[in-house]
C-alpha cells in the first residue's frame, strides 16, 4: 500500500461507501470495515476534551516554572489579577485541600514513589512543572495575565545527563507493580563470550521522545448545581480519572462523572491523568464553577515523556550462526519522584534460542518529570538494541540476517520454557521476505546504487506481549431489532468503536447499522486503561460474552413461540444471521429477532457479562505477538540525507477483528518507527535542565514527505488462550522492529554503523 495524500472529500465518500457486504451492512469478524464514527470526526461533529459548553466557563491557564530543582520563595500575582476578566490566581498558597498521603495520590498505572503532585507546596522537581494556574472569564484574559505572575526561587543544583550520571544507577526494586524484572542469569554468559571466536559488542543510546498527539491535553470541569462535577478528560480511561479525582479530593464516587467519548490521539501520554485535570478540578471547587483548562504544545512536553536509555549489547556464536551467548544491560532515566520502569532487556532472552543469558537494568534518577509510557515503551528500545546488534553479528558470520534469525528460531519460550499459545513468526519471515524480495538482496554493504543514492535492505523481528485484563459489558436488545452493547472503554483513534460493534453485530448476526457501541463514560460497566494492545482481547471478549448471554435467552424465548420451527432445535444447532435464528443445516429454517420478542411480548432483551482471564490456564503459555519487518533506503551519501521507500511489515497478532483499522494501526506504528529511527528526539539544555526544542516546528516527527510504500501483511493466527475471540492486539508490534531495519538497512546502504537514534545526517557524514 502506498500512502498518498486525499482531500476531505474524498475521505467522506470513501465514508459513505459500504465496505461490508456492500449496501446490506452484514458484519463478520475480519472484514474491512470503514469506521462507525468516522463521519463524526471528519465532519467536525465529534467533540474532544476542549469542546464542550458550560454556562459561565471559566478558562485556566497554567503558570510554567523555569528551574529544573529548588523551592519557590515568593509569587508576585497582583498584576495579573489586576487584569480585566482575572477571577482568581492559584497557587499552592490558596489552593483547595488535597489529601496528603500517597496511596491517594495515585493513579491506577503510577509507579513506585511519591507522585507529582501540581501546586501541593513550594518545591519544585523539574524544569516546566506548573507553579500557578490563571483563571479568567476569557481564555485570552487568563493567557495574558499568565504572563505576568512573577515568581521567584531557590535554585539547588540538579542533574539532567543520564550519560553524565550512569555511574550512579541502581537497580530497581523486584515488587515495583506492572515490571518484570529480568530473570536470573542463564548458564554462564560471560565466560562463554570471553572465550567465543566470533562475536560482536555495540553500546546502543536512544533520546527522549515526546508524546505530540494532535489533542492537546484539556479538562472541562462541568459543575452542576447541587456541586457535581462533570468532567470531559483527554484521558485512556474515564475511570481512571474519576478515581483519581474522588480520591484526590475526598469527593464521593457519586459526586464525580467523567467522559471522553473521543480522544484525539494519546500513545500512552494519557494512561495517567495529567496535571491540568486536578488543576480545573482545583479551580472548579474553589470557585463553584465551571472550569476549562487547555495545555499549550509547549505544556505537552511538561509531564512525561519516553525515556532516554542507554544500552549494551554483547552477542555471540558459532561458526554455523548458531547463538552461545547473550548479555543485554541498560540503564534507563526515571524521576526523583517515582522510579519509572520498562520491560527493555527481557525480549533478548525471549526472542531466540540460547543457553547462555545474562539481562540486567539498572535506573538513574534525574530532575526530569517521570517518565512515562509511550507506545511499545521497552520494546521499542530494547527490541531496537537486540536486532541491530543481531545484525551486526550476522556480517561477523557472512551470513544473511534473516538466515541467521531462522538459525536461531525459538518454538518455545527460552526464558521460562513454556509453549507459545500461538507464534506464527515463521510464517511473517516467508510471506514477509517473499514479498519484499530479500532473496536478490547481495550480502556486502554499499553495492546497490541508483544515480547518487545508494540503496539499502534491512530486516529485524519485533516482539511484544499479548495481555488480556478483566472487563464488564452489558447489552441490550430492543423490540425493533437494535442492539446497544456498553462498557467504560476508550477510543484513542485505534477504532475500539467499530471493532466492539462488529463482534456484537458478528454475534448476533445482526447488520452494523443496528448496533451501537457506547465507551467513554466512567458510569458504564468496569473496563480498564487501554493500553498496551490489550484493549480488543479484554473487552471485546466481554462483547463477546454478553452477546452469547442475549442468544441463549433469544433461543430460550423461540422455542416457547406457538408452533415455534425451533422447537426442537439445539442450541448447537443454531446460527444467528441475517437479523434471525437459523437452524444451521437448514437456513431457510428461521425466526426473525423481532418476531421473538414480539411474540414474548418483551419490549427488550438486557444481559451483563464479567470477563475474568483464566490465568490457571494463560499461564502455562508464552503469549505474544512477533512481527517480521523489512525495509529499503536510499541514501545520499554526500548529504547523508535517508530516505526510507518501501517497508514490508508481517503482522502475527491473532484474529484480526477489522482488517481495515488494525492495517491503520500498523501503518500508524511502521512511520512512528521510521521517526524513532530518524527523526525523533527531544533535546535538554543541561545547563539550564530544560527541553529545549518543545514545539513542532523544532521537534521533528515523520511528515507525509518521508512516508512512501508501507505493504501490511497479516499472516494467519487465531489464540483462543489470549481471547475467547482469538484476537491479540496490534497497536504496539507495529512499531517494534520498525527502527531497527531502517537502521541496518542504512548500514546495508553505506557499511556505516549508527548506533544512537535518530540517525540524522550529521551522524551519518562523520
Amino acid at each position: 500500500m502506498t500512502i498518498q495524500g486525499a482531500n476531505v472529500t474524498e475521505l467522506i465518500e470513501e465514508l459513505r461507501t459500504p465496505t461490508a457486504d456492500e449496501g446490506t451492512g452484514a458484519v463478520t469478524i475480519g472484514m474491512p470495515v470503514s469506521r462507525v464514527d468516522g463521519r463524526d470526526k471528519v465532519t467536525g461533529q465529534a467533540r474532544y476534551a476542549a469542546e464542550y459548553p458550560a454556562e459561565g466557563l471559566l478558562y485556566g491557564v497554567v503558570v510554567s516554572g523555569t528551574i529544573p530543582r529548588g523551592r519557590i520563595t515568593a509569587i508576585r500575582a497582583d498584576a495579573a489579577l489586576a487584569v480585566a476578566g482575572v477571577v482568581e490566581v492559584i497557587t499552592h498558597l490558596n489552593r483547595p485541600r488535597i489529601r496528603s498521603f500517597d496511596i491517594f495520590y495515585k493513579d491506577m498505572t503510577a509507579p513506585g514513589g511519591s507522585p507529582f503532585r501540581p501546586l501541593y507546596d513550594d518545591k519544585i522537581a523539574y524544569s516546566g512543572q506548573p507553579v500557578a494556574l490563571v483563571v479568567a472569564e476569557t481564555f485570552e484574559a487568563a493567557r495574558y495575565a499568565a504572563r505576568l505572575v512573577e515568581v521567584d526561587y531557590e535554585v539547588e543544583p540538579h542533574a539532567t545527563s543520564l550519560v553524565e550520571d550512569r555511574e550512579r544507577s541502581y537497580k530497581p526494586s523486584r515488587m515495583k507493580a506492572g515490571f518484570t524484572p529480568p530473570p536470573d542469569p542463564k548458564g554462564h554468559a560471560d565466560e562463554v563470550w570471553e572465550k567465543a571466536a566470533i562475536k560482536v559488542e555495540g553500546e546502543y543510546y536512544s533520546g527522549v521522545e515526546h508524546h505530540n498527539p494532535m489533542e492537546l491535553f484539556a479538562s472541562t470541569v462541568i459543575r452542576d448545581a447541587d456541586g457535581h462535577l462533570t468532567i470531559y478528560d483527554k484521558t485512556q480511561s474515564s475511570q481512571n480519572s474519576r478515581w483519581y479525582v474522588s480520591h484526590v479530593f475526598g469527593l464521593a464516587k457519586d459526586k464525580v462523572t467523567v467522559r471522553n467519548p473521543y480522544v484525539g490521539g494519546a500513545f500512552g501520554s494519557g494512561l495517567r491523568p495529567q496535571y491540568q485535570l486536578p488543576l480545573a478540578v482545583m479551580a472548579a471547587l474553589k470557585l463553584e464553577r465551571s472550569v476549562r483548562v487547555v495545555l499549550t504544545r509547549q505544556q505537552m512536553f511538561t509531564f512525561g515523556h519516553r525515556p532516554e536509555t542507554l544500552q549494551r549489547v554483547r552477542l555471540a556464536a558459532d561458526s554455523d550462526g548458531t547463538l552461545t551467548s547473550i548479555i543485554h544491560e541498560a540503564v534507563a532515566e526515571t524521576s526523583r519522584m517515582e522510579d519509572y520502569v520498562e520491560v527493555v532487556v527481557n525480549w533478548s532472552g525471549e526472542l531466540y534460542q540460547c543457553e547462555h543469558v545474562r539481562l540486567g537494568y539498572h535506573l538513574v534518577d534525574l530532575d526530569h518529570a517521570s517518565p512515562m509510557d509511550m507506545r511499545a515503551p521497552g520494546a521499542a528500545h530494547g527490541v531496537y538494541a537486540l536486532e541491530v546488534a543481531m545484525d551486526e553479528l550476522s556480517y561477523a558470520l557472512k551470513m544473511d540476517p534473516l538466515a541467521l534469525r531462522l538459525k536461531n528460531y525459538a518454538d518455545m519460550d527460552p526464558s521460562r520454557g513454556l509453549p507459545y499459545s500461538t507464534k506464527e513468526l515463521r510464517a511473517c519471515y516467508q510471506q514477509g521476505a517473499e514479498r519484499f524480495g530479500w532473496d536478490k538482496r547481495p550480502l556486502e554493504p554499499g553495492t546497490m546504487r541508483e544515480g547518487r543514492e545508494l540503496i539499502g535492505w534491512g530486516m529485524a523481528t519485533g516482539m511484544w506481549d499479548a495481555m488480556q485484563m478483566f472487563a464488564r459489558a452489558s447489552a441490550v436488545l430492543h423490540a425493533d431489532g437494535s442492539l446497544v452493547v456498553s462498557s467504560a472503554a476508550t477510543d484513542i483513534g485505534t477504532g475500539t468503536y467499530t471493532a466492539m460493534s462488529i463482534i456484537a453485530a458478528d454475534a448476533m448476526g445482526l447488520p452494523l447499522e443496528k448496533v451501537c457501541f457506547q465507551l467513554g463514560d466512567s458510569t458504564l460497566p468496569v473496563a480498564p486503561i487501554e493500553g498496551g494492545s490489550s484493549h480488543v482481547a479484554t473487552v471485546g471478549s466481554a462483547v463477546q460474552g454478553v452477546c452469547e448471554k442475549l442468544q441463549k435467552k433469544l433461543f430460550k424465548l423461540a422455542k416457547k413461540l406457538p408452533s415455534s420451527p425451533l422447537a426442537k432445535a439445539r442450541f448447537d444447532d443454531i446460527e444467528f444471521s441475517g437479523g434471525a435464528l437459523r437452524v444451521s443445516s437448514q437456513p431457510g429454517v428461521a425466526v426473525p429477532i423481532t418476531e421473538i420478542l414480539a411474540g414474548s411480548g418483551e419490549q427488550r432483551l438486557e444481559e451483563k457479562y464479567l470477563m475474568l482471564p483464566n490465568m490457571l490456564k494463560q499461564m502455562k503459555y508464552q503469549r505474544s505477538t512477533h512481527s517480521a519487518v523489512f525495509c529499503e533506503v536510499r541514501v545520499d551519501p554526500e548529504f547523508g540525507m535517508v530516505r526510507v521507500t518501501r517497508v514490508v511489515s508481517a503482522i502475527a497478532a491473532g484474529r484480526i477483528i477489522n482488517a481495515k483499522t488494525a492495517q491503520s494501526q500498523i501503518i500508524g506504528g511502521v512511520v512512528w518507527g521510521i521517526g524513532q529511527a530518524l527523526h525523533e528526539e527531544t533535546h535538554c539544555d543541561h545547563r539550564f535542565g530544560r527541553f529545549m526544542n518543545h514545539n513542532l516546528g523544532e521537534y521533528h516527527v515523520s511528515v507525509n514527505a518521508d512516508i512512501h510504500d508501507i505493504d501490511v501483511i497479516f499472516v494467519q493466527e487465531d489464540d483462543r488462550i489470549v481471547s475467547r475471540i482469538g484476537a491479540k492486539g496490534v497497536g504496539e508490534i507495529g512499531l517494534v522492529g520498525v527502527a531497527a531495519a531502517v537502521s541496518n538497512a542504512i548500514y546495508h546502504a553505506t557499511g556505516k554503523r549508527v548506533r544512537s537514534t535518530p540517525i540524522t545526517p550529521d551522524k551519518l557524514m562523520r
